[in-house]
């Protein structure tokens, strides 16, 4: 088990930034490979951004390439999610998760460690 912490969520108007952060607990944050997700009411859950174990390698989704950035810092046991040019459409609870298995995971099923959410909301 890793429990995973999200915060930095809130109210934002449309244009405006937001940094969220997921803190885990234990040793072994290295040795997870970490993703963030949102999900909007009505929505599946959709991957943003995924990152390496190590941070060497980052994937992000067509829809968000160019706005989200995704960063992690080992020795915090945190990872990042900096969010640009917020749109409404982007209001959704966000979370994120961690990978036991995969260096790097692309796929929702990959991740096997969930955080509980944060809520992101922009207003236009």
């Amino acid at each position: 088990q890793v429990p995973l912490v999200e915060s930095g969520g809130g109210l934002v108007q449309a244009g405006g930034s937001l940094r969220l952060s997921c803190t885990a607990s234990g040793r072994t944050f290295s040795t997870y490979a970490m993703g963030w997700f949102r999900q909007a009411p009505g929505k599946n859950r959709e991957l943003l951004a995924a990152i390496s174990r190590r941070g060497s390698s980052t994937y992000y989704p067509d829809s968000v390439k160019g706005r989200f950035a995704i960063s992690r810092d080992s020795a915090k046991n945190t990872v990042y999610l900096q969010m640009n040019s917020l749109k409404p459409e982007d209001t959704a609870v966000y979370y994120c998760a961690a990978s036991s298995v995969y260096n790097m995971a692309s796929i929702t099923d990959n991740y096997d460690y969930w955080g509980q959410g944060t809520q992101v909301t922009v207003s236009s």
